[in-house]
Parts: C-alpha cells; structure tokens; sequence
C-alpha cells in the first residue's frame, strides 16, 4: 500500500505509524464525561467495510499527521490531508 503524503507524494506504507479510527469523537465535556463515555471513546470501534477515515503519522517522513480515506477491503485511499489541531490538544 502507498499512501499519498501531501507534503512528500506518494509514499510506502512502510514510512507511516497507523494512529487509529479518525471517526470516533472525543467527548465534548471531557471534566463531566463518564466512565462508560471515556471507555467507548478509547477502546470502542468497530470494523468497516468499506470506506473508512484513519489517522497515519508520516512517522519516517515529514512527521506530518494524515487524515486518510480509505476502503478497507480493497486498501484503495481516495483522499489523504493534512490532520488539524483539535481544541484540547487532540489532532483530527
């Protein structure tokens, strides 16, 4: 699989670190959230088939973090962009 860096072109999957499902939302009142809250937003995901968004960290590149779209069956990626800062310090 390669992986279309924005700053560095098409890239081997091999220069990338896997960060985790992009979907899944931090809770907004992080101070009053659950328990139950925090664990369905830490170890809660589920499996798609289809397409699907991930964060990848260019971590043998340009140490960018990516948001990328991408069909989990085929592995084929439509779309990869630059990840933006989050209020609270999260990248999305």
């Amino acid at each position: 699989m390669r992986i279309p860096c924005p700053w560095c072109g098409d890239r081997p999957l091999s220069e990338f670190t896997y960060g985790g499902d992009a979907s899944k939302a931090r809770p907004k009142n992080p101070e009053k959230a659950s328990p139950e809250e925090w664990v369905d937003y830490v170890y809660l995901r589920d499996n798609p088939a289809g397409k699907h968004t991930e964060y990848w960290h260019h971590s043998g590149g340009c140490r960018s973090w990516l948001m990328v779209t991408r069909d989990t069956r085929s592995h084929e990626i439509s779309r990869a962009v630059l990840a933006k800062p989050q209020p609270g310090g999260a990248t999305s």
